[in-house]
């Protein structure tokens, strides 16, 4: 796409980075961005005394535990300073929605997964129609090498921890570039493309089809950030959350955002 063109280029300094480090720097950009656009499209005297009433109504309805009347009174007021404050929370959200929106596609597209280096071991898996059986073949351009045989039995199996009916497995490796596999079954072909490179980059792992040939996915594998043992959830996306809570509390108090 264009824009993961366009981002490429603008953030290329970043690529030659350690990925860790690549996404901590993008989280603080992107949370001093929003803290920015926050900061000067909205009347922070008003942001402080919004939150400074919700706090104290808060406070009043915590001493008002024995009178129910009265804390519902406070309750109210609470939530309509609340919905004051994210009226006004609201048009630097908009703002800042559709570019981080573009960001995180492309952050998804460059740091979720390790690329497939030259020669390297990979698998490809085809998942098919519920009817289907037999066997299917997959074909592969000269740069790429079948590791067993160029065909495999159709049978139940497991894609990306999902488990399937129909599926057929290959393992493969091959010569650095950008290479189109095909599976074929009964008459019906399909085609999907995979870079091999020792660069960080690769092309989406799945690719939908209609017919008895459901869907093609290469099996690439899934980059871990920070491996803590737990579901291995600290790739790109769980170190952005947990950086840009902590930049965002910290700009927010450095620059005075309410």
């Amino acid at each position: 796409m264009a824009y993961y063109d366009f981002l490429n280029i603008a953030f290329a300094p970043l690529l030659k980075l350690p990925t860790l480090l690549a996404i901590i720097i993008l989280s603080f950009l992107i949370s001093l961005l929003i803290i920015l656009i926050t900061k000067y499209m909205t009347n922070q005297e008003t942001m402080k005394n919004l939150k400074y009433e919700m706090k104290s109504y808060q406070k009043q309805m915590k001493e008002l535990k024995g009178n129910p009347a009265k804390m519902m009174e406070m309750q109210k007021k609470a939530m309509e300073s609340n919905m004051k404050y994210m009226s006004h929370s609201l048009k630097p959200t908009l703002i800042t929605l559709i570019p981080i929106f573009f960001i995180f596609g492309w952050m998804n597209a460059t740091f979720a997964y390790d690329s497939i280096h030259p020669m390297q071991e990979f698998s490809v898996y085809a998942v098919f129609d519920k009817t289907a059986g037999g066997e299917a073949q997959i074909i592969v351009p000269e740069e790429i090498t079948i590791i067993g045989n160029a065909k495999a039995e159709i049978a139940a199996g497991t894609v990306n921890k999902k488990t399937y009916e129909k599926t057929a497995s290959w393992k493969l490796k091959g010569k650095e570039g950008e290479h189109v596999i095909e599976i074929s079954y009964n008459e019906e072909n399909q085609q999907h493309s995979v870079l091999i490179t020792d660069e960080n980059k690769y092309l989406p792992a799945l690719k939908q089809a209609k017919g008895s040939i459901k869907s093609i996915s290469i099996d690439y594998k899934k980059k871990v950030l920070i491996p803590i043992g737990f579901r291995d959830w600290l790739g790109w996306l769980g170190v952005y959350i947990w950086c840009s809570i902590i930049f965002t509390m910290a700009l927010r108090k450095i620059l005075k955002v309410y």
